[in-house]
């Protein structure tokens, strides 16, 4: 028999509902939900139930999900049992994917500072200054794949539609150094992005010596650092994906007697260390970084920014962040008619005559210029 109170918790669709908004009221909520998810499972696995619900796929779906989310602790004594909602931690290291039980190729994104669960959508467009801007390629994934994971896709599907771009401009997250040399040598590419901060303490402290401060004789395999010391030791190592990378080794007794051993190295006893990509790597992604600093790199980055507007455009006039139907593949789907109705829109603004739309800026700024 149907708990009275689930008619008064779930009679309505939950996006028909307001959701509990402050921290105490949504731990409650998320409580109660999971305590009756266990409490259906259960029911499910008895003999009251249909067998032929067991074998149903939205109730392996089901448990799949409330195994992600809920923790589930027997009591050996009293043979009862309670559920718990697994913190952040616990559910990012949980084995699962499935996040929602009404999509399971659905997953979860954190990413400057927004939280969603569904998928991503990567757009691709011309950016020529006195051509209509189209959108030339649309990629679709779930929301958990890095965007460094897509480059190579994208790069593959412009080629093989014959739009590959000669210069393809995007986001640091699209970057790598093995992309660079990919892009280049396999794709005919050029890869334009800001390459990816080197997080090293020596970047965050002024005067102290950053790996490109270095100098590299690759055909000697030695490296000289600032003060002029030749490095004592030159390894090769594969990752654990057998990507290869070098591993410089300064000589101990050098470093220990250095006077700007303070500016190189933290460490109390080991000598400086230099992690380097193979030579096409290393010297591609040295070729970025002093390109965008480069005027001419500069404006040639700025033409990107046309992206932002085709996203925001996407988002605002054809609801590109909602889709009307579940799985990857719908979603896809959804998103490359919404591409081709803004190409659509752009083509008959372009005929028109019709200019694009100025930058807004605030009253008080208009009089600095």
């Amino acid at each position: 028999m149907t708990p009275k109170a689930w008619y008064k918790h779930y009679s309505r669709r939950v996006e028909d509902r307001r959701l509990p908004r402050t921290a105490p009221e949504q731990e409650s909520y998320a409580q109660t939900v999971g305590e009756d998810g266990v409490a259906l499972l259960d029911w499910v696995e008895s003999e009251e139930a249909p067998a032929k619900l067991r074998q149903l796929q939205q109730v392996a779906i089901l448990r799949t999900a409330w195994k992600r989310h809920y923790i589930r602790d027997e009591s050996s004594v009293s043979g009862s049992f309670s559920v718990r909602f697994k913190t952040n931690q616990e559910v990012s290291q949980a084995v699962e994917k499935v996040e929602s039980p009404y999509d399971s190729e659905a997953r979860y994104r954190s990413k400057s500072g927004m939280h969603w669960t569904g998928y991503m959508v990567h757009i691709s467009e011309t950016c020529d200054e006195n051509s209509v801007h189209l959108i030339t390629h649309v990629h679709t994934t779930p929301a958990d794949v890095h965007e460094a994971m897509c480059t190579e896709s994208i790069h593959k599907a412009l080629t093989d539609k014959g739009v590959p771009p000669l210069e393809h401009l995007v986001d640091a997250a699209y970057v790598s150094a093995e992309l660079l040399v990919r892009s280049r040598d396999h794709y005919g590419i050029d890869l334009v992005g800001p390459a990816r901060i080197n997080a090293r303490w020596q970047t965050k402290v002024e005067g102290a010596y950053t790996g490109d401060q270095f100098t590299i004789d690759w055909e000697k395999r030695e490296v000289h650092c600032p003060q002029g010391v030749v490095s004592k030791a030159w390894r090769d190592y594969n990752n654990a994906e057998g990507k290869p990378y070098h591993v410089v080794h300064f000589p101990k007794a050098a470093c220990q007697d250095c006077q700007a051993r303070a500016l190189c190295t933290q460490t109390k006893q080991q000598p400086r260390r230099l992690h380097l990509h193979p030579r096409p790597e290393h010297e591609a992604l040295q070729a970025a970084r002093q390109r965008l600093k480069s005027e001419e790199g500069k404006r040639l980055y700025a033409q990107r920014s046309g992206v932002e507007g085709s996203l925001s455009q996407g988002v605002r006039a054809f609801g590109i962040r909602h889709t009307r139907y579940r799985r990857l593949a719908k979603t896809h789907l959804q998103q490359i008619v919404t591409a081709v109705a803004i190409n659509l829109d752009r083509i008959a603004a372009w005929l028109a005559g019709r200019p694009l739309a100025a930058t807004r800026i605030s009253h008080f700024a208009a009089l600095a210029a």
